[in-house]
C-alpha cells in the first residue's frame, strides 16, 4: 500500500512520517510542504533522515491513500480534488469532525466544501470502528475530545452519570502546531500554567456532540471545557468530572470501564492515576475513573500523548482500518520513560 502525507512540515505530519517510516504495511511515496518545497525530508527534520524523500510543492499520484496534515479550511479546500482521484482520505483538521455545517461556521467560519461533511465519518476507532473501515473520508478526532470522550463514555452509556459534565484539561504546548506564536515561546510558557477558550473553545462542539451521540437525545449535555497550558513538549492530561445517578462505589465504577474497554487495544483502564509521560511517544490512552463520595460524583482522569493518540497515531490506526490492515499495525511500540 502506498501513502501520501500532506504537510509534513508541521508537528502531525512530522509525527505521521515518524511512524509511518517502520509501518510494515505501507510505504511512503510522497510528502508534501509547500515552506519547503525542494528539501530533503532530512534538512527540515534531521530524525527523520532514514525516509529518502524530497519534499514536494503539492501532492503526488499513485497513492491508496493520503493523510492530510494541514489546517482547518486547507484541508476541506484539498479533500475534494483529491477524493476524485479515488483515494482515501484520513483528515487531522477540524473541516469533517462536525456533523452540523452551521455548528463549523460558528466555531470556523465559512465551510470550504460543505457537500463532504454528510459522508465523513468521525474517526474515534473506540466508538466508530466499523463505520471508519468502509469510509473513504475520516476526520480524525482532536486531540483533546479524544482524552475526554474516553474519559467519559462508559458513564454515559451505561446512564449512571447526570449529562451535566465538566471536563478540565491540560496540554502540552506542541498541541499549539509548528507556527511560531508568542503564546507558545519558552519564555512565556516555562514555569506557568494557563487557562484558555474560556468563552469558548473550537473542541468544545465537537466534544459535546460525542457525548451526546452517546447517550441519544433523552436529555441534552451540558458541557464546561476549560483547557489549559503547561511547560511541557506533549501530553494532554484531562480530569471529567459528572455527578453520579447511582451509589456506586469506585471498584465497581472501574469493573464498567474495565469491561467497557477490555477489546481495545489502546485503552487501559489503570490503578492508579495516570500521568502523561506514561504514554508519552505511544498510542495508548490510559483512564483511571473513581467516585469522589462525599460529592457523589464520578471522576476520571485520562492521558494521552496529544501528537500520537490525539493525532498521527489515531490517524495511522484509522488509516490501517481503512485499507484493511490489523487495526495495531506500526502502532505497537510501548511508551517511552523516562
Amino acid at each position: 500500500m502506498r501513502v501520501g502525507i500532506v504537510n509534513v512540515t508541521g508537528y502531525t505530519g512530522a509525527e505521521t512520517a515518524r511512524l509511518l517510516a517502520r509501518h510494515p504495511g505501507v510505504e511512503i511515496a510522497w510528502v508534501t510542504g509547500r515552506s519547503e518545497a525542494g528539501k530533503r525530508l532530512a534538512q527540515v527534520f534531521p530524525h527523520l533522515r532514514e525516509i529518502d524523500q524530497v519534499i514536494a510543492g503539492e501532492p503526488g499520484d499513485a497513492v491508496d491513500l493520503v493523510i492530510l496534515a494541514l489546517p482547518h479550511h486547507a484541508a476541506a479546500e484539498m479533500a475534494g480534488g483529491l477524493l476524485a482521484r479515488g483515494v482515501k482520505l484520513v483528515d487531522l483538521s477540524a473541516d469533517f469532525r462536525l456533523r452540523d455545517v452551521a455548528v463549523y461556521e460558528e466555531f470556523y467560519g465559512g465551510h470550504p466544501s460543505p457537500e463532504l461533511v454528510g459522508e465523513a465519518v468521525y474517526g474515534l476507532p473506540e466508538v466508530y470502528r466499523q463505520q471508519v473501515r468502509s469510509a473513504r473520508l475520516v476526520a480524525n478526532p482532536g486531540c483533546y475530545p479524544t482524552a475526554s470522550i474516553l474519559a467519559l463514555l462508559p458513564a454515559l452509556r451505561e446512564g449512571i452519570v447526570e449529562p451535566a459534565i465538566v471536563v478540565d484539561a491540560k496540554s502540552g504546548v506542541s498541541g499549539a502546531g509548528r507556527s511560531l506564536a508568542l503564546s507558545s515561546h519558552f519564555s512565556e510558557v516555562d514555569e506557568s500554567v494557563r487557562a484558555y477558550g474560556l468563552d469558548g473553545h473550537r473542541h468544545w462542539p465537537e466534544i459535546r456532540q460525542e457525548l451526546q451521540a452517546a447517550i441519544g437525545l433523552k436529555k441534552a449535555v451540558r458541557l464546561t471545557f476549560i483547557p489549559h497550558l503547561v511547560p511541557m513538549t506533549r501530553g494532554i492530561l484531562v480530569t471529567a468530572y459528572a455527578d453520579l445517578t447511582v451509589d456506586w462505589p469506585a471498584e465497581r465504577l472501574r469493573a464498567l470501564y474495565q469491561q467497557y474497554y477490555e477489546k481495545e487495544p489502546f485503552v487501559r483502564v489503570v490503578a492508579e492515576p495516570p500521568q502523561t509521560k506514561q504514554v508519552w511517544g505511544s498510542n495508548y490512552c490510559y483512564v483511571y475513573p473513581t467516585v469522589d463520595r462525599r460529592a457523589r460524583r464520578l471522576v476520571t482522569v485520562s492521558v494521552i500523548d496529544n501528537l500520537v493518540k490525539g493525532a498521527a497515531g489515531q490517524a495511522i490506526q484509522n488509516m490501517n482500518l481503512m485499507l484493511g490492515l490489523p487495526e495495531t499495525m506500526g502502532l505497537e511500540s510501548l511508551p517511552i520513560y523516562p
